[in-house]
């Protein structure tokens, strides 16, 4: 169980690269791999999802978050989708939120839009729908971008792994309640929402609404403040893309803390693979004497070992490849 506490390490306010989707591609392509290697996150800006794409799930998920309890629980337990509060895990991680899970198959959206606004579920499930597919577009062109500018050949060998009928991508709203605001800025800021941890998908694609609360962890024990913005999408790297590429990429580790008297939603696609699709180093990725960091493993095992672990842990070290050059040449 984490500690509910953000003073452990001190807080700098840097900044996070951003890319422009309007610019020409190949400086892009060049732009979103360093973006990915020196800091595994930045800001997307002129990604052409229409602001109503973006504001009419922030309004729907406003108005289920709004409710009385009572009429939200009706579609708890999150076992794994549908609301949930404050228990992130089953292993003690705990945080001043609530959520909505949703897995991105539309009929998997239909049944639980049923639980979650039973008035007009027709209404809610074709927000997310819209909003999932503008998120996975961005993801897959983000995707496609990096694989230009790392030399692979087939420019799709990461995006199809989203693209997939079955990938296990998920859509996750998380709403940050305003705290009491008789309390003082620096008690509120000290709370945390949503503990330290590394995403275990492919890439994230998040946007919040206007308030503060997102920060990301330098390797020197900095954290940084991401500056809101409703209409720009914060792309993470995620511990899947660190495997693919070797360790080239780095998930970055990153928490969310409580941002005093307004109230923060995020809403937040993460692109997965299907379950039963082997993630391993791209062998175009590997030079003839370089050797693979991670053993391969299917997405289905490394979400099962990552969500039996507490949310702090370096869940990607239980996949490293052992030195033993017969073991390493194995392939699923």
């Amino acid at each position: 169980m984490f500690v509910p506490s953000v003073r452990t390490k001190k807080t700098s306010a840097v900044g996070i690269p951003t890319i422009d989707l309007s610019m020409q591609r190949s400086e892009l392509s060049e732009l979103a791999v360093r973006a990915c290697e020196q800091y595994g996150i930045f800001k997307v800006v002129n990604h052409r999802v229409p602001k109503r794409v973006l504001l009419r799930l922030e309004e729907e998920g406003n108005r289920f978050f709004s409710q009385p309890v009572s009429e939200k629980l009706l579609a708890s337990p999150a076992a794994p989708f549908g609301y949930g509060s404050r228990n992130i895990g089953s292993h003690g991680d705990v945080g001043e939120l609530e959520y909505l899970l949703l897995h991105t198959d539309p009929q998997s959206i239909s049944q639980v839009s049923k639980t979650i606004s039973s008035k007009d579920p027709a209404k809610f499930s074709c927000a997310v729908n819209e909003y999932i597919e503008a998120a996975r577009e961005v993801a897959c062109e983000i995707l496609e971008l990096v694989a230009e500018g790392l030399r692979i050949p087939d420019k799709m060998a990461i995006s199809r792994l989203i693209r997939d009928a079955h990938s296990d991508s998920v859509l996750r709203l998380n709403h940050y309640p305003a705290t009491d605001p008789c309390h003082d800025e620096v008690v509120a800021t000290n709370s945390i929402g949503f503990g330290e941890h590394s995403d275990p998908q492919i890439l994230t694609v998040l946007r919040s609404n206007d308030v503060s609360g997102l920060q990301i962890s330098t390797q020197d024990g900095l954290w940084i403040p991401v500056p809101p913005d409703p209409f720009e999408f914060v792309v993470m790297v995620g511990d899947s893309l660190q495997a693919l590429t070797n360790g080239r990429f780095r998930s970055v580790r990153h928490r969310a803390v409580t941002s005093g008297s307004k109230s923060r939603m995020s809403m937040i696609f993460f692109g997965a693979p299907a379950l039963n699709s082997w993630i391993t180093p791209l062998p175009v990725l590997l030079s003839p004497h370089q050797r693979p960091l991670y053993k391969p493993f299917t997405w289905a095992q490394y979400k099962q070992a990552a969500y039996s672990l507490a949310l702090q842990h370096a869940r990607l070290d239980l996949f490293k490849a052992p030195d033993s050059p017969l073991l390493i040449s194995a392939s699923p």
